[in-house]
């Protein structure tokens, strides 16, 4: 069991460190594609309060399995409720997809093979995503007389645009990943097999940087989608006068004139 996973043993998860400081999160239910039943959803929300609650881990990875990250939500789980029980199985699958929207660390999506509805949805979470040219990502709730229910129809425009968005959630035709990296939806579009090696490289650039600057610069990026431009620099400059006083800011600036590789401690 890794350090930063001490005391969970999920059934549909494995849990990696492929570093001291990088947590790797896998979902691993390959027999439904990874299908994001409410028990996996479960394990997922408490292994990233976990990893999130470490200091000594500063970025996460999340991936699948070599031929899908994740098909969906489960349907033949969602096929069994009734309306009310499917409101509070609602409710509950809002506040556990918090645990990862609301996380302060770096988080790098690796997808390969399909990520379709909620694992569109999932992957969207992500602050930086890496995904395989031939990836399939997708909303195809459409196609089975529903909609996008964990933030497809807001994150994906607020990614691509009105029109892209309007034409993959209305057909719900997937798009490869080659074609999600030109609408701007995933990060870095690579060979199948050099996903995971390129967003573990990614994550190893992001946690030798000062960790303290990394959620604070995380924090304002994503508070940049939801208030005015003069309230965003506000928080954007009052967390740069903030960094002045800690000690991974005199490391940085003494290391930098010393031409040194500076060794930050998140204080």
């Amino acid at each position: 069991m890794t350090d930063w996973a001490t005391g969970l043993f999920p059934r549909f998860l494995l849990l990696e460190q492929p570093r001291s400081d990088v947590a790797l999160i896998r979902l691993n239910r390959p027999d439904v594609r990874n299908a994001l039943s409410i028990a996996v959803r479960r394990e997922i929300a408490a292994a990233f309060r976990q990893a999130d609650q470490c200091a000594e881990i500063r970025a996460i990875i999340l991936a699948g399995t070599p031929g899908c990250f994740a098909s969906g939500g489960d349907i033949k789980e969602n096929s069994t409720l009734g309306p009310v029980e499917a409101i509070y199985r609602g409710w509950e699958k809002k506040d556990l997809w918090s645990a990862v929207s609301g996380c302060r660390t770096p988080l790098i999506a690796a997808v390969r093979g399909y990520a379709l509805g909620g694992g569109a949805e999932l992957m969207m979470l992500a602050d930086i995503i890496v995904a395989s040219e031939d990836a399939r990502i997708g909303q195809p709730e459409v196609n089975v007389g529903i909609i996008p229910g964990s933030g497809g129809t807001q994150r994906l425009p607020r990614a691509v645009g009105k029109y892209h968005a309007m034409k993959m959630v209305l057909t719900g035709k997937s798009i490869s990943g080659s074609e999600a990296s030109r609408y701007g939806l995933v990060s870095e579009a690579v060979s199948d097999e050099a996903v995971e090696a390129r967003a573990l490289q990614i994550a190893t650039t992001i946690a030798n940087n000062g960790p303290l600057a990394i959620r604070f610069a995380k924090e304002a990026i994503l508070r940049s989608d939801d208030v005015p431009l003069d309230v965003g620099l506000e928080l954007e400059y009052k967390s740069f006068l903030t960094l002045f006083s800690t000690a991974d800011f005199k490391t940085g600036v003494e290391s930098f004139l010393c031409k040194e590789k500076p060794r930050f401690f998140g204080k």
